[in-house]
């Protein structure tokens, strides 16, 4: 079953955003702690979701966080429309094979389609060949010829400090 996450769901999620950091090699990275993800899906004027898979058909697991979509708006300016962005989408090892990726990822392509959104967006590993397999199975297509960037730590400060004083 696929949902919107609730508040209830934040210890599961960041627990899944933990394990997908420590499978891309990346767990020293979060520093984000759980009451950082609850204001940021839950705060006052959210501009982050989540939508969750619950485990069925396995008594064990049963109604339990199996995986999860975060995502947020972005826009094109090409289109004029929005889209959503996938930032993270995860499925644990133990119920992988059952669908719950491919069923939070369709949930996410319904929402563009209801809401008029052009795209639906997201960043993969180049390493990691089983989800590139995965995504490529279901008709989405690499961006080969863009490079990401990114501004961050002292990188991120240095520039915001050479903008120099505001205007009067």
């Amino acid at each position: 079953m696929i949902r919107p996450a609730q508040p209830a769901d934040v210890p599961a999620i960041y627990q899944l955003i933990r394990d997908l950091a420590e499978y891309e090699r990346s767990a020293p990275e979060v520093t984000g702690t759980r009451e950082d993800l609850r204001q940021s899906l839950f705060g006052p004027d959210p501009a982050v979701f989540a939508h969750v898979a619950e485990n069925e058909g396995v008594a064990e697991n049963e109604g339990t966080v199996g995986g999860f979509a975060l995502w947020f708006l972005n826009y094109s300016t090409w289109l004029c429309q929005h889209g959503i962005y996938l930032e993270d989408l995860y499925v644990t090892p133990e119920v992988r094979g059952r669908g719950l990726g491919r069923a939070l990822l369709a949930e996410l392509a319904a929402l563009c389609l209801e809401r008029g959104y052009g795209r639906l967006e997201w960043w993969v590993l180049d390493w990691n060949q089983p989800a590139r397999g995965f995504y490529a199975g279901l008709g989405a297509g690499a961006m080969d010829e863009w490079t990401v960037h990114r501004l961050s730590g002292e990188s991120l400060r240095a520039l915001a400090a050479s903008r120099g004083p505001a205007p009067a």
